[in-house]
């Protein structure tokens, strides 16, 4: 919904930042390229505010929740009114963070074509578009599924915005690490549509989510480090040693897959098989990543970062089969657990 990364990636909003031939191309359109009306770029570049890359953590995260949430019975209509309201709060939280990193975005190259760092909207009409939609997710989830699910929604972009961007963003290198919650929100509002509460399998995947976050981010900051720098913000890889973020990057990879393996006994064989490989080579990665530093070598960090998108939907895919598959837990299958 967001994280954070929110410049991320990754999933959801995540703080970090994604980056995208589909964005560069979104950008280019909204500055002045290509035969388009000037109606059509004042409406690339609301929808540029959004983040529309940033969002794909929507889809990844939230749909296997509820899927497993309401094992063996597939309800469309629920899903698809959840990812709209959700899609509405990442979009909102995304949208207010252009409009409180829009100094910042000036200065670094990455994001130097958003609408706010190109003037291509007015501050105060993102600012607006944001909180408009901020208030119409909070109602959209609250009517189509319940009020706890619309509160979810309303905390992560809250604390997006005035925890990570406005508190931690620029005065911590432990940025990401806290402010990476925000990004693991679309578990909990996924979860609680379908049952009402929070359980623990979407505490779970909050975790594997909020630990992912770092190795994802940092890989992408080690590549962009000089963009970070000139813009002031100090992200871990700007304060530190490649070896000791790489070296972070490790603990959180094994972290992460340890957090999916915690989630096997309310899942399947399935998933814990998928799991299970995908983690594997996951902590290759991150371990040739932290050796090939240690050896004084050329690496090659936006790797770890492309790759770390591609393990965490192979998880949720396998989630998401296992889920709906409906076969018995691993739980009930090897302690009869009901």
């Amino acid at each position: 919904m967001h994280g954070v990364r929110g410049e991320t990636v990754r999933i959801g909003q995540q703080p970090g930042g994604a980056h995208g031939s589909s964005g560069a191309m979104l950008a280019d359109r909204v500055t002045g390229s290509g035969p388009l009306s000037a109606a059509t770029r004042r409406v690339l570049a609301y929808i540029a505010l959004t983040k529309p890359r940033v969002i794909e953590l929507l889809l990844v995260a939230t749909i296997p929740t509820m899927l497993l949430a309401s094992r063996g019975e597939v309800r469309i209509g629920l899903i698809l009114a959840t990812l709209f309201g959700g899609w509405m709060g990442a979009a909102s939280a995304n949208t207010l963070n252009c409009v409180a990193d829009a100094d910042i975005d000036k200065v670094m190259k990455r994001t130097s074509k958003r609408p706010l760092a190109r003037e291509a909207v007015p501050t105060r009409n993102a600012f607006v578009f944001g909180v408009t939609l901020g208030l119409a997710s909070f109602a959209w989830l609250w009517w189509q599924a319940n009020l706890l699910s619309g509160a979810l929604v309303v905390a992560t972009i809250l604390f997006y915005v005035f925890v990570y961007t406005l508190g931690l963003k620029r005065r911590t290198s432990q940025n990401v690490v806290w402010g990476g919650a925000a990004g693991c929100m679309p578990v909990l509002v996924g979860w609680s549509a379908v049952t009402g509460t929070i359980g623990w399998p979407s505490i779970v995947l909050f975790l594997v989510i909020f630990f992912w976050t770092p190795p994802h981010t940092w890989a992408l900051a080690m590549r962009y480090k000089e963009d970070y720098k000139a813009a002031g913000v100090p992200m871990l890889p700007v304060v530190a040693t490649e070896q000791a973020v790489t070296k972070q990057i490790v603990l959180y990879t094994w972290a992460t897959v340890l957090a999916t393996l915690a989630l096997a006994p309310a899942a399947g064989v399935i998933y814990a098989a998928v799991a299970l490989v995908a983690g594997a080579w996951f902590l290759l990665m991150a371990h040739q990543l932290y050796s090939g530093v240690r050896r004084g070598e050329s690496v090659k960090p936006l790797r770890l970062f492309l790759q770390s998108n591609n393990y965490l939907a192979v998880v949720f895919c396998g989630l998401a089969v296992d889920s709906v598959l409906g076969w018995h837990t691993l739980g009930h299958t090897l302690f009869g657990w009901a």
